[in-house]
């Protein structure tokens, strides 16, 4: 295939570009830093810099791609929620998403698919029940963000795209993302549930999160929201008390609310709620995730 790529040098798009190298894929990498993305690439990807606004170029590049996947925006959790970094967050994502839609408005030979970015935190906080697809928005920064974003990348759907839309939970991967800043607590025997331990913690292993975006785009049935979390469910405290296992650490130090929301701010919401996220379509058309079970997943990841 023929691929169009956002967010490709980011901790989930560093692991799609490589599969897609190996797949024998032609991919074209959209990155502000195009210098820098030199080293992520191979004969098969075409790196183009992109100020992640402007459409400009972008319509010849989308015209003819297969599929487009953008997982283009502001990290969330590199640094504390003041309201100009939330503006950040949120003007990086819909920016992007609109110059990558306006493109395919003006492309002759439009793309099949657009496999958009989005997260669980659309939900907001839920301690009951079980989360599937047509769960509706839930309250806070993060629901509002995402709600935002999914709009903006469905506006596609006028010019006959099919758009998928990624409510992914947290990624599990050896090279970064959240897991990457809740081990050192446990490398020093400190290690401990956050909060009272029994939110929902929503996890998915980040080859899993590669193979499914390419299950999006193969099966044409797929659109819409997409739930990305194990089926496993487990809460704040058993994923601890997990890792710490895999570590061959206790898990015995709980970090106080009050501690989180003094360090992290409104932040601190992403690990102090969460939701039982299942991922109901997934499940229907009948993905077999690679790590179903969170202790096999931190054994390939810790």
């Amino acid at each position: 295939m023929r691929i169009i790529l956002t967010g490709g040098t980011g901790f989930i798009g560093r692991a799609l570009l490589r599969r897609f190298v190996t797949d024998n894929h032609s991919v074209v990498l959209l990155t502000r830093n195009a210098t820098g993305a030199q080293r992520l690439g191979s004969k098969s990807v075409r790196i183009v810099e992109w100020d992640g606004k402007g459409s400009g170029d972008l319509t010849a590049l989308v015209d003819g791609a297969d599929a487009v996947i953008n997982l283009a925006g502001e990290p969330i959790a590199a640094k504390r929620w003041t309201p100009r970094q939330k503006k950040k967050i949120l003007a990086s994502r819909l920016n992007a998403t609109k110059a990558i839609v306006a493109a395919i408005a003006k492309a002759e030979r439009k793309p099949s698919v657009l496999v958009n970015g989005s997260a669980v935190g659309y939900y907001g906080a839920v301690e009951e029940g079980e989360i599937t697809e047509s769960r509706s928005q839930g309250t806070g920064f993060l629901a509002d963000t995402c709600s935002q974003w999914e709009s903006e990348a469905r506006s596609a759907e006028t010019y006959g795209i099919r758009v998928v839309l990624l409510r992914t939970g947290i990624v599990l991967g050896e090279d970064g993302g959240a897991l990457a800043k809740m081990l050192l607590p446990f490398k020093l025997f400190v290690g401990g549930p956050i909060g009272t331990g029994r939110q929902w913690f929503p996890w998915i292993h980040r080859d899993d999160v590669v193979s499914i975006i390419l299950f999006t785009i193969d099966h044409r049935e797929l659109s819409g929201p997409v739930n990305l979390a194990a089926p496993e469910s487990v809460t704040m405290k058993q994923f601890c008390s997990a890792l710490g296992t895999a570590m061959h650490r206790p898990s015995w130090a709980p970090v106080p609310a009050f501690v989180l929301k003094f360090a992290l701010g409104e932040m601190s919401d992403m690990l102090l709620t969460g939701q039982n996220v299942v991922p109901s379509k997934l499940q229907h058309l009948g993905y077999a995730f690679h790590f179903p079970k969170l202790a096999r997943a931190l054994g390939t990841v810790v």
